[in-house]
């Protein structure tokens, strides 16, 4: 039965540049069997050497993910959607870390009896206090 599979813009160099298609499968597994042999490129991105999909690639089958399902054993309807969807790590979390971490230690400071004159500002760089 046909499935439609959504590539991610980071893979869609690996299938020439289509950002879905579509193959004939009856299982999930089977869905991404059949891509990843038309578009070989593809297998490396998607699994690992012993034939394991990587911990960051997460397969979706109509906004369910396959790992609260049956996994890629997860079987197929006509006209089902699988999207894969890469993990994505780092942006603004990182920074709301590295904020929290730095409040900890100021509070830390100030338990040790360190004090803090707030920020630097320009009156009280150049003295002025007031």
């Amino acid at each position: 039965m046909p499935v439609k599979v959504i590539i991610p813009t980071p893979l869609r160099q690996y299938t020439g540049k289509k950002d879905s298609i579509e193959v004939e499968a009856k299982t999930v597994a089977e869905a991404l069997s059949s891509l990843t042999a038309q578009y070989g490129d593809l297998r490396r991105h998607l699994y690992n050497d012993e034939g394991k999909l990587r911990s960051f690639v997460n397969i979706y089958l109509n906004d369910e993910d396959i790992r609260y399902l049956q996994k890629e054993a997860t079987p197929l309807n006509s006209n089902d959607v699988i999207s894969i969807v890469p993990s994505i790590a780092g942006g603004k979390m990182s920074v709301v870390s590295c904020q929290w971490s730095l409040v900890g230690k100021l509070e830390s400071a100030k338990g040790s009896g360190a004090t803090d004159n707030g920020p630097l500002t320009k009156e009280k760089k150049n003295g002025n206090t007031n």
